[in-house]
């Protein structure tokens, strides 16, 4: 295989593991919080079953032998749970959740290098102590049900233990005897299987021995708290012979319950009343669309292959190179509307205008192309947040604290390398919120408060940004603290005085904690100006808001997309920047002398607020810039949350669709600069990073350069 392919195939690899361990994690908090009922659900620990054979077979069929082996020593595992023989506790959830995370680690190495590796005997031998102690079956456990010993015989081990499952939650067990159509049974089947899912549990489904002729005939070994009164009328029809039968667990024989043409069940969930509309001559499909899903499905109740068949995964990268396309023509676009003006005053004015025309009509088909292109980027939030709970979990867990995760807005979307960069920073703020904002249950008892901690999890667009919330109702942050911290490391002046705000901004400075012991874990400041860094990379902020003994909120906001943005395009001096629009909260011109002074800061008052200015020709430094002495100003009022600023420019030259590129490594250190952006006469300008300038603007920074 070429260099090539194996690279593609490896890509394949990831993707395919990293879904299906996306499943895995949402199973196995489901699993967890079954902890309390002792009772987990089949469905949940055969879809976890699964999975970890899944990756086994992906990681055989790549020769990862180091992730073969923890995926089978976890399956071996989990048949286990699934047979009765390994016990459901705490130690075997926080294994598996272990296990989990190692199998993540191992598949992100990987992504990098297809020899990367760890040792993986700590976590076999906490899967292996996991597994002792497994529960004994009695002798002969199925003796006393009054079953068919022939059908006993063919009951695989896993539906011998989900039919004990069954007896011991105080279930009925019915025999279901169904005679189908030879043309039409694995729908008619499957149909049949839903319903009764949905009341109880298919232990099994056999076929029944006989002369099949034009017609099969399936038994199905059921369990549920429904009577054979209860499912005569769940399944029933008018032209329908049914013959029921007792629970098999009575003393009588149990007779057949015999369906000569189930058809189709219209109405699942009404027991004790009419379950169809009408009848329908033997023999005759049903063909109503909300049927077909079912129609198609498996007899176990898998996935439907038209669902399938309309999900394509796509490269990233290939997603990258498609709106890059997409910008240049929209950049190509731009050079032909520019060369149409020029043409105006050449002559030619009925070629000019039909020119005019189909520039117009070439821009709205490729606004539809970008706009389809970022819909196919966007993910929904709920991907990032659903490796949060498994997070949640383990540091609650390291730090004896009991924590509930509430979860809102997981459908509003992001772009998904905006999830990618921004999912480090936000497990670390949860890893302190729970690490240093949760106080322990004892604390917690003492304050008054519930012994669950409470995170909670927000997301929710507005207008072009996303925000993200995450909440805490723990101790909250101590101004008073931080302020003695940061005169003791020197960052201020004991005679300094600071907004609350100002205050919390003391934390996102490098290695500033307001703790004497540094946790492994986390720490209120300690690498929290890394991750104002990264969110600032992505053009973002971060806000802090606290209540001393209430809790902390840390409030992100996020652009949705990176690619391809509208800009106020400005010119300050002989120099033009592309402001990107989605900041820009409205444009005015002003007087000179509506600007004050106020502590030696230029302000202006806007509908009866005060907002700061910031002199972009000062910022950069650039010389010949035009003063104020003779001309009116233009301000561009930017916003990021709930903070303003007037950026005062030259002139305002209208708005224009950009693709920004990044500046590269050698210029990452430019400050007040996201990237370049080429217009459409071919002349380059620059993006100025909104974020940043008001951030070095409100610390008090005057210039960049």
């Amino acid at each position: 295989m070429s260099d090539k392919n194996s690279s593609q195939a490896l890509r394949d690899f990831i993707s395919e593991t990293e879904e299906i361990i996306g499943s895995l994690n949402l199973d196995l908090v489901k699993l967890a919080d079954s902890l309390d009922s002792g009772d987990c659900d089949p469905e949940v620990l055969n879809g976890i079953f699964r999975g970890a054979h899944s990756i086994k077979g992906l990681a055989g069929m790549f020769g990862f032998d180091d992730l073969s082996q923890l995926s089978h020593s976890m399956e071996s595992l989990l048949d286990g749970l699934r047979l009765g023989k390994v016990p459901f506790n705490q130690y075997l959830v926080d294994t598996l959740f272990s296990s989990l995370d190692v199998l993540i680690n191992l598949i992100d190495g990987k992504s990098n290098d297809e020899n990367f590796t760890i040792d993986l005997s700590s976590i076999l031998m906490q899967i292996s102590q996991a597994a002792e102690g497994a529960a004994q079956i009695e002798e002969d456990p199925l003796a006393g049900l009054n079953i068919d010993p022939a059908i006993l015989n063919v009951l695989t081990e896993y539906e011998e233990h989900r039919l004990l499952e069954n007896v011991r939650k105080g279930r009925h067990l019915h025999l279901l005897r169904m005679d189908f159509d030879l043309a039409s049974f694995d729908q008619e089947l499957a149909e049949i299987t839903q319903q009764l899912k949905q009341h109880g549990e298919v232990v099994s489904t056999l076929p029944s021995a006989g002369e099949i002729g034009e017609r099969i005939a399936f038994q199905i070994l059921y369990g549920s708290d429904l009577s054979h009164v209860d499912i005569e009328l769940l399944l029933s029809r008018g032209d329908l012979d049914i013959h029921t039968c007792g629970d098999v667990t009575d003393e009588s024989e149990p007779d057949s319950f015999v369906i000569e043409d189930p058809g189709v069940i219209e109405d699942p969930g009404a027991i004790g009343s009419p379950g169809v509309n009408g009848n329908r001559a033997a023999g005759e499909m049903a063909t109503s669309d909300s049927l077909l899903p079912a129609a198609i499905e498996g007899v176990d109740g898998g996935s439907s292959l038209r669902s399938i068949s309309r999900t394509v995964r796509v490269d990233i990268d290939k997603l990258d190179l498609l709106m890059n396309i997409v910008g240049e023509l929209v950049l190509s676009k731009s050079s032909i509307a520019d060369i149409c003006c020029r043409l105006k005053g050449v002559g030619e004015k009925d070629l000019v205008t039909e020119l005019g025309k189909a520039t117009r009509i070439l821009e709205r088909r490729l606004h539809e192309l970008q706009k389809g292109v970022m819909d196919v980027r966007m993910v929904p939030v709920g991907q990032l947040f659903d490796k949060m709970t498994r997070i949640v979990r383990r540091v609650s867990n390291e730090q004896g604290k009991k924590v509930d995760l509430d979860i809102r807005g997981a459908d509003t979307e992001l772009d998904k390398l905006i999830i990618e960069d921004v999912s480090d920073p936000l497990m670390h703020i949860i890893r302190n919120a729970i690490d240093h904002g949760l106080e322990t249950p004892q604390d917690r008892r003492a304050a008054g408060k519930p012994e669950k901690g409470l995170i909670q999890l927000w997301s929710a667009q507005k207008g072009n940004h996303v925000v993200i919330e995450v909440h805490d109702d723990g101790r909250g942050i101590d101004a008073d603290t931080v302020r003695r911290k940061a005169i003791e490391k020197g960052l201020i002046s004991d005679t300094q005085t600071l907004t609350e705000e100002e205050i919390y901004d003391l934390l996102f400075l490098p290695g500033f904690s307001t703790r004497d012991e540094v946790s492994d874990l986390s720490g209120r400041g300690v690498g929290m100006d890394v991750v104002k860094n990264n969110i600032a990379a992505l053009s973002g902020m971060i806000e802090v808001k606290s209540v001393l003994g209430q809790g902390t909120s840390m409030i992100i906001t996020l652009p949705i997309t990176l690619a391809i943005i509208k800009a106020l395009i400005v010119r300050v001096g002989e120099t033009t920047y592309a402001i990107p629009i989605n900041s820009v909260l409205e444009t005015l011109m002003i007087d000179k002398d509506v600007i004050q002074t106020v502590e030696k800061r230029e302000v202006m008052e806007l509908r009866k607020s005060t907002v700061p200015l910031l002199r972009l020709d000062q910022v950069f430094g650039l010389p010949g810039a035009v003063k104020d002495a003779d001309h009116h100003l233009y301000v561009a009022i930017v916003g990021l949350a709930e903070k303003r600023m007037g950026f005062v420019v030259d002139e305002l030259l209208g708005q224009q669709d950009v693709v920004i590129k990044s500046l590269g490594k050698a210029l990452a250190f430019v400050k007040g600069i996201a990237g370049a952006a080429e217009l459409g006469n071919q002349k380059t300008i620059l993006v100025l990073d909104v974020t940043g300038l008001m951030t070095e603007a409100l610390s008090g920074e005057s210039a960049l350069s």
